[in-house]
């Protein structure tokens, strides 16, 4: 196994702490933490004025990442979840029962994007996780679409990488699993 750079570790470490991160997406910088922490996600919840009924969506580099909470997925489904993602569309998945309440919110599903952009996939690949992915603002406000916007934003409170978000213009699409029916 190739051990990741010194910047993914520390990355890492910061996660399992529970620090907060934003990072460049497709359409804005995203922001968000290990999934498998309540309290960085109640934190982040906060911080964003969120209410945690709504839930959150996990990016990840691969299927592997984010499989231990979903309902198992034929080879097939796998490959749709993948294409799904090169289009940029997020998919509401039937969630296992233990997957945390503090991701699904008041739903069973639970969104999830195998995110195309470069530097979001080099980070879940270099963290060695799926991440929480949610837009880098406050609830209603327009996201952040740069590395001075985010520190402005958030000062101190949230571990800004550098980078370039993609030229997407609007967030992803979320549909349901079941039917592809858009929600958004």
């Amino acid at each position: 196994m190739q051990r990741a750079p010194s910047s993914y570790r520390r990355i890492a470490a910061h996660l399992r702490r529970g620090g907060l991160i934003a990072y460049p997406t497709e359409s804005c910088y995203g922001l968000g933490c290990d999934p498998d922490n309540r309290s960085a996600v109640q934190r982040l919840l906060r911080l964003k004025q969120r209410p945690q009924h709504k839930g959150l969506i996990l990016i990840a580099a691969g299927y592997h990442q984010v499989a231990r909470f979903l309902q198992p997925l034929t080879h097939d489904q796998q490959q749709r979840l993948k294409t799904a993602g090169t289009q940029v569309v997020t998919c509401l998945m039937p969630a296992l029962h233990s997957a945390p309440r503090w991701l699904r919110g008041s739903h069973d599903t639970l969104a999830v994007r195998l995110t195309a952009h470069k530097q979001a996939a080099r980070l879940c690949r270099g963290v060695n996780s799926a991440l929480v992915s949610t837009s880098a603002n406050r609830s209603g406000q327009r996201p952040a679409r740069t590395h001075a916007q985010c520190r402005r934003l958030f000062g101190n409170k949230v571990w800004v990488l550098p980078g370039r978000v993609g030229k997407r213009r609007n967030p992803s699409n979320i549909i349901t699993w079941a039917d592809g029916k858009i929600i958004r």
